[in-house]
């Protein structure tokens, strides 16, 4: 807790993150390593969850779960309601919304996984452009490579998605890295609370939404035919995605630069590609190997380039004294 304590201290000195250090501490390195883990493995669950629930139903009951009962017990974050009300939209609707109706028919669990990393990419080019991050030339070579990993898997995919999906998923990823960017500028101590808040201003446009879209009849339905199953799956959504995931991914993000914590989520479709073989009978063929080889060598890149020349900088200052 010390070494997050001043990470955050360095952060607020930098400017929002931008001047914070470039690599991840141990500690920091395993929680968001814990994160993209339950991320990845969620793509099979909603698959199983949109296969009884509608999707606009399932993102609604997912927030309505995250909102409460925490927010009984976590205090109102001090930072300003818009930015409160940005991160619930953007991450609520936007993202979630939309890639449940991808998932729900329109994309397969696997490909949506990688799809939705595109978000590092659309992170990184907003915080250029918002809060000036730079990005240096050793995160550049290690998102090529994580890119490469997505194009093997891209040009291997068959007739398991639509363009109407990938459009969607591709806006849900935009919607991601929008999020992300809110995250780092509210720069709360509380995050958790921060979220779990957000989520107030997600569940009502969610609530409308299903309502048109679905229609009451629908809902009611689905809701009184709803297995033990389902529920777990969405209390999996709520309590472990949303609490524990966004939570965490936000408390991260404001103590380091976007370029740097971003990538890690390029591990996503390793854990999502992984469990749909197992829960879903997916096929995972050589070429997914070999995709989540590069993908696990841009992040490799990413996290021990800094440490590498570091240690190497101290080595020859040692040296030359």
């Amino acid at each position: 807790m010390r070494q997050g304590a001043e990470g955050a201290k360095g952060s607020r000195r930098g400017g929002g993150g931008a001047a914070a250090q470039v690599h991840l501490p141990i500690a920091h390195f395993v929680l968001a390593l814990a994160v993209v883990a339950v991320w990845g493995t969620n793509f099979a669950i909603i698959k199983i969850a949109v296969s009884a629930l509608p999707p606009l139903l399932l993102a609604a009951l997912r927030f309505s779960l995250a909102l409460l009962p925490a927010a009984l017990f976590l205090p109102r974050p001090g930072v300003a309601w818009r930015l409160v009300a940005a991160y619930g939209v953007l991450i609520g609707v936007g993202q979630f919304a939309l890639l449940y109706i991808a998932i729900d028919g329109q994309i397969s669990p696997g490909l949506a996984s990688l799809v939705l990393q595109t978000q590092v990419f659309f992170t990184i080019g907003l915080s250029m452009a918002v809060a000036g991050e730079r990005v240096r030339p050793f995160q550049w070579l290690a998102l090529l490579l994580g890119a490469a990993g997505i194009a093997v898997i891209a040009a291997h995919a068959g007739g398991d998605t639509t363009l109407v999906g990938m459009l969607l998923v591709l806006g849900a990823a935009s919607s991601w890295a929008g999020g992300n960017i809110v995250g780092a500028r509210a720069r709360v101590e509380n995050m958790l609370a921060f979220v779990v808040w957000s989520s107030a201003f997600a569940v009502p446009p969610l609530v409308l939404l299903a309502f048109v879209v679905d229609g009451w009849p629908a809902i009611r339905h689905s809701l009184a035919a709803a297995s033990p199953a389902t529920w777990a799956a969405v209390v999996w959504q709520a309590w472990g995605n949303t609490l524990f995931g966004y939570g965490c991914w936000a408390w991260l993000l404001a103590r380091h630069p976007a370029a740097t914590v971003s990538p890690m989520a390029l591990l996503v479709p390793v854990f999502g590609m992984g469990t749909s073989a197992l829960l879903l009978d997916e096929p995972l063929p050589g070429w997914k190997l070999q995709a989540a080889l590069l993908v696990v060598a841009g992040l490799a890149l990413n996290l021990l380039w800094p440490r590498w020349r570091a240690a190497r900088l101290g080595r020859d200052a040692r040296q030359s004294v």
